[in-house]
């Protein structure tokens, strides 16, 4: 974090960048690695893809670079957590021909369709009220670090007063609700999808790893959805600066990079708590606003 703020502080107004950068090959490698690391652990992939770039002098990659490389985290999920999907859809199409709808799989597939419905609403109310979102304020610097302290907060309270009593066998269609409406808040930039459904999964009671499992699992429509909507607008307009081979060398350092980070945060929570990610974003926050304050980045 002290080298992020350095990073930070080392940039002047004069340098700042507001619109989309281009993107050579070894920025597409870094910005794969950021995006693999982050999109899985609860700290956000989405401001830490912007400010990385930022801190580094590159400029903002923009949103559909970003979300065309998250296919490559999505690859990765898909990879790690196959057998669980398997599992989930032979058994809830088993249930339907059953019409035992109280089976377990039935009930989180289920979750899992009822939960990404809020994103899918939200996601597509933005980009008919906020067309130019790519510059929005609420993907501006000062947002990304105020959501990032505020999601360090809720994580810290949902740690100290959640039962975790809960394992992964015993969720039901009304937490994948609950939890997709939280990974909506994850559309404003600094939020983090993962941190947010995980956040929930506590407070609702389930277990650390049974709320990072699910929260996966969940992000799997959202993230392909985003990922490919924005590739098809990527290709239409020719991607721009991005280019195709930044593109795809992007794309599969996140991929590599996601499933390292998917299976190093598994085994992590069966041991240990999330007060590591809740500092973490605390200090990201806090480092983002003394730049800012200081003058040392625009508030782009």
């Amino acid at each position: 974090m002290i080298a992020l703020l350095d990073a930070l502080l080392a940039q002047t107004p004069a340098a700042d960048v507001s619109g989309p950068a281009q993107i050579n090959l070894v920025q597409a490698i870094v910005l794969g690695i950021v995006q693999g690391l982050t999109e899985f652990l609860p700290i956000s992939s989405s401001a830490h893809l912007k400010v990385v770039p930022i801190a580094l002098g590159w400029g903002d990659p923009g949103v559909a670079y970003t979300a065309v490389i998250q296919l490559g985290s999505i690859v990765a999920v898909l990879w790690y957590f196959w057998k669980d999907l398997t599992n989930i859809t032979v058994g809830a199409v088993e249930a339907v021909v059953r019409r035992d709808y109280k089976s377990q799989e039935f009930q989180m597939a289920l979750g899992l369709v009822l939960g990404t419905i809020p994103i899918v609403f939200f996601g597509l109310l933005i980009k008919a009220l906020v067309p130019d979102f790519d510059k929005s304020p609420l993907r501006s610097l000062g947002a990304i670090a105020i959501a990032s302290i505020v999601m360090s907060l809720l994580l810290a309270i949902a740690e100290k007063i959640g039962k975790r009593n809960r394992t992964y066998e015993k969720l039901t269609v009304q937490d994948g609700i609950l939890m997709g409406l939280a990974q909506a808040i994850a559309l404003i930039p600094g939020c983090s999808r993962s941190g947010s459904t995980l956040t929930a999964g506590l407070f609702i009671g389930l277990e650390r790893p049974a709320a990072a499992r699910f929260s996966f699992l969940l992000g799997i429509p959202a993230i392909t959805l985003a990922g490919l909507v924005e590739l098809k607008g990527a290709l239409g307009e020719g991607i721009g600066d991005a280019g195709v081979a930044a593109l795809i060398v992007g794309t599969i350092s996140a991929l590599v990079f996601s499933y390292l980070s998917i299976a190093w945060l598994m085994k992590f929570l069966k041991t240990q708590n999330t007060w590591v990610f809740v500092w973490y974003r605390l200090a990201f926050g806090v480092a983002i606003l003394t730049a800012l304050a200081g003058g040392a980045v625009n508030n782009i």
